[in-house]
């Protein structure tokens, strides 16, 4: 059954992983919080069988040490000579560096002093994890955040940080205007100082930007947890109050969008067409492939819309096939032959252009930026009648779920490549619009 549970036991990847925290006076003794161990598989049954093994060992040393014993059973039981043909040397080699441990004097439990973590030298380790996890421009969001609160509480000790800090940072965030960050004058800022500066202007950072923040960061303290840094997360119980209000992307006008293309901008007129044609994002259609066109017989071209080595994709339902709206055929032609369509185009260029077009056309209305034109896309499927879980395939959003919560992509293997090329002829630009 795929949703198997174990107990300690859990799915990473394709492995499972084993982790069981020992009582406070067991962990005191051992220096470490939990025993932590890959069971080396990804078959359930195995898995259960060696977290079996693993959880009679950890009762072992539990009882050993509560007992007075000094070190872990030399002489292996049963469990542990099952235990030691799946685990790693490193493994084996810890366990007997403590079984040592028997010739040394008694330690009392309140003679240990466990080394503790400054919340700088914490936040260092999970941004160098989360560095290798993350793209550039989430890792940058989750940095801001997490180096905004070191800059503040960065010489204490993790473990001293309180509910009342929590409270403090919140209230702190809540003043800081929006334009930091934005200049090298206000680039790399402390908390305090950013406040300072901040202070001096009426605008602050909206509500959505306080809870990311807000959320990072505890999100970060519950790895301290799990990394066993903290026993509880200290800011479990502050309440998040600020209100957060959504802000829709505009919808351009026929008028809007007949100025924008009759610009013809050199710079971004040919990706702004796309978009507009096939409802992709802006880093989709500007990480398009020679090799992302494909034509399918008398359906015509498609774009495939998967990642390659200029970007990746926001979700695994990104990834989809477009089909070559009929307008775009001239345009796509006089591209570059091999490679990249759009060699020196990256996302921050189009998304600053377009403000600049914008500025330039006098079209100042709020929420309407690049990613508008995907949802003009949107709106000319669903004026033409379009189901949504269709519309849904052919931008990359997740499929509509019905109405006890069931995603329909469970039950349809998917619209066929002649219903999605159906819906995109439908699609009709202003009349005067010319490519």
């Amino acid at each position: 059954m795929s949703s198997a549970r174990i107990r300690y036991a859990y799915l990473k990847g394709q492995t499972w992983l084993y982790r069981r925290n020992y009582p406070k006076e067991v962990a005191a003794f051992l220096g470490q919080q939990a025993l932590k161990q890959s069971l080396k598989t990804s078959d359930a049954k195995v898995a259960r069988q060696r977290a079996a093994e693993v959880n009679t060992r950890y009762e072992e040393t539990v009882d050993q040490v509560l007992s007075g014993a000094l070190s872990l059973p030399q002489s292996a039981t049963h469990s542990d000579a099952s235990t030691t043909q799946w685990a790693t040397p490193s493994e084996l080699a810890l366990a007997r560096l403590r079984a040592t441990l028997e010739h040394s004097e008694p330690v009392k439990y309140q003679q240990v002093v466990q080394p503790k973590a400054t919340v700088q030298e914490a936040a260092r380790r999970y941004l160098i994890l989360r560095q290798n996890e993350l793209r550039p421009s989430g890792f940058k969001s989750v940095r801001y955040s997490i180096e905004l609160f070191s800059s503040k509480y960065g010489t204490r000790k993790l473990v001293e940080l309180a509910r009342e800090d929590g409270r403090e940072f919140l209230s702190l965030i809540a003043q800081l205007s929006p334009t930091i960050g934005k200049s090298e004058r206000t680039r790399g800022m402390s908390l305090d100082a950013s406040v300072d500066w901040s202070s001096h202007g009426k605008a602050k950072i909206t509500g959505r930007t306080q809870r990311r923040i807000w959320s990072q960061v505890c999100h970060w303290l519950d790895w301290c947890v799990y990394e066993g840094e903290l026993v509880a997360n200290p800011f479990s119980s502050v309440r998040f109050e600020a209100k957060v209000r959504h802000q829709p992307y505009a919808v351009p006008t026929d008028k809007e969008v007949s100025l924008l293309l009759a610009q013809a901008d050199p710079v971004i007129g040919k990706v702004l067409l796309i978009c507009l044609l096939s409802g992709m994002r802006a880093g989709e259609a500007a990480g398009l492939l020679r090799e992302d066109l494909m034509t399918k017989g008398n359906l015509g071209g498609f774009f495939l819309v998967r990642p390659n080595q200029l970007r990746l994709l926001k979700t695994d339902a990104a990834e989809r096939q477009v089909p070559v709206h009929s307008t775009l055929d001239p345009v796509l032609a006089k591209l570059p032959s091999a490679g990249p369509l759009f060699p020196d185009l990256k996302v921050n260029d189009i998304t600053k252009r377009f403000a600049k077009i914008r500025q330039a056309l006098a079209i100042d209305r709020q929420g309407l930026v690049f990613h508008s034109t995907r949802k003009w896309f949107i709106t000319q499927c669903e004026r033409t009648g379009v189901p949504e879980h269709f519309t849904a395939s052919i931008v990359g959003h997740k499929s509509a779920r019905s109405e006890n919560g069931i995603t329909y992509s469970i039950y349809s293997a998917g619209i066929s490549d002649e219903q999605k090329r159906h819906i995109v002829d439908q699609i009709r630009l202003p009349a005067g619009c010319s490519p």
